[in-house]
């Protein structure tokens, strides 16, 4: 209904429940606008997915965390009667469905969706007719809807680790890549690609001075010259969004990928921020607050007196970020929340 964030465990047995949980959690962020229910939706089915057992009832359910009496009550009727009244109830209505397919569409959000569906756009064929409607990245959302629907085998992920890294090794040997999100996690499967570069040269002060850097561009180009990188969304000074193959095999789909050029002393906080999950990150930044530091991103950086950030913390390595916090080391693969 939705763009997914799928729970690929392989042979998950509660695969179905984490589905109505994610088409009810798509309802609630493209429709309702609800991001409350929307997160709440959302960590049931990542809690349903990392069970080694079939759930057997909603009161069972109560007991793992984030399951409440309501979601538990709609995991008794579904489990007794193989659907759930609100979601037949949200499929009845045309514009809730049709805002949930436009939403599918890279670069389109739920506000844009609407906006389509009250001038008649409900499909996309509407959409390919009416694409003086659409701004650039929608229109190569749109171009490549259909491979961009399709999940990303590891196997392939690993191939385009070692394309992007010898590419960019023949350049450069000092370069750091690393390629988060959920394959970062350990996951079979993945939605996109999302790499993170650095340099020991290039760090916030120089990020931050008004040189116009043209380490990312010359990168991409690189990648280009490779027939690697095919479309381009967006190409800024240290963010680039666009589409990949792996080349010569044109039996593999296109993949969405973004690359982001992070400062070398700030790497590792943008490293722990782009594996996640959301809900991960989420956690690490309110116990970062209960310890009185603000983290993000870019830093790590203990609040002064007055509730203000202070001096960045020197980080050299994820494990400083859960040293200086007091927590234990959570591996990319424990992060799945």
């Amino acid at each position: 209904m939705g763009k997914r964030k799928a729970t690929d465990n392989a042979g998950n047995p509660n695969q179905d429940l984490c589905d109505f949980l994610i088409d009810l959690a798509n309802y609630e962020r493209n429709v309702s606008k609800n991001i409350f229910k929307y997160n709440a939706y959302r960590k049931a089915a990542a809690t349903l997915s990392g069970l080694p057992e079939r759930v057997k009832n909603g009161q069972e359910a109560k007991k793992l965390s984030g399951i409440g009496e309501k979601i538990a009550k709609k995991i008794d009727e579904f489990l007794s009667t193989g659907k759930l009244q609100k979601l037949e109830d949200i499929k009845k209505d045309e514009s809730n469905v049709a805002i949930n397919l436009l939403t599918r569409v890279s670069g389109i959000g739920p506000a844009k969706a609407k906006e389509l569906v009250d001038k008649g756009i409900k499909t996309l064929e509407d959409l390919k007719k009416h694409q003086d409607k659409l701004n650039h990245h929608q229109k190569i959302g749109l171009k490549y809807f259909e491979d961009f629907e399709k999940r990303i085998p590891r196997k392939e992920i690993e191939k385009i680790e070692k394309i992007i890294k010898n590419s960019i090794a023949k350049s450069n040997e000092e370069y750091i890549v690393t390629i988060c999100g959920s394959y970062r996690r350990g996951k079979k499967e993945s939605g996109d690609i999302d790499v993170l570069l650095t340099h020991p040269t290039y760090t916030s002060k120089e990020k931050e001075s008004k040189k116009k850097m043209s380490v990312l561009k010359d990168i991409v180009e690189c990648l280009e010259r490779k027939k690697f990188i095919v479309d381009t969304i967006s190409l800024g000074s240290t963010k680039f969004m666009g589409v990949c193959q792996v080349p010569n095999n044109t039996e593999k789909p296109f993949r969405r990928l973004d690359i982001r050029l992070a400062a070398y002393d700030q790497y590792y906080c943008g490293v722990l921020y782009f594996t996640g999950n959301d809900l991960f990150n989420k956690n690490m930044r309110a116990h970062a607050l209960e310890k009185n530091y603000t983290l993000n991103e870019y830093t790590l950086k203990r609040l002064t007196p007055e509730g203000t950030p202070g001096k960045a913390e020197k980080i050299t390595c994820e494990e400083d970020i859960f040293q200086i916090l007091g927590l234990p080391y959570k591996e990319p693969k424990d992060r799945n929340l």
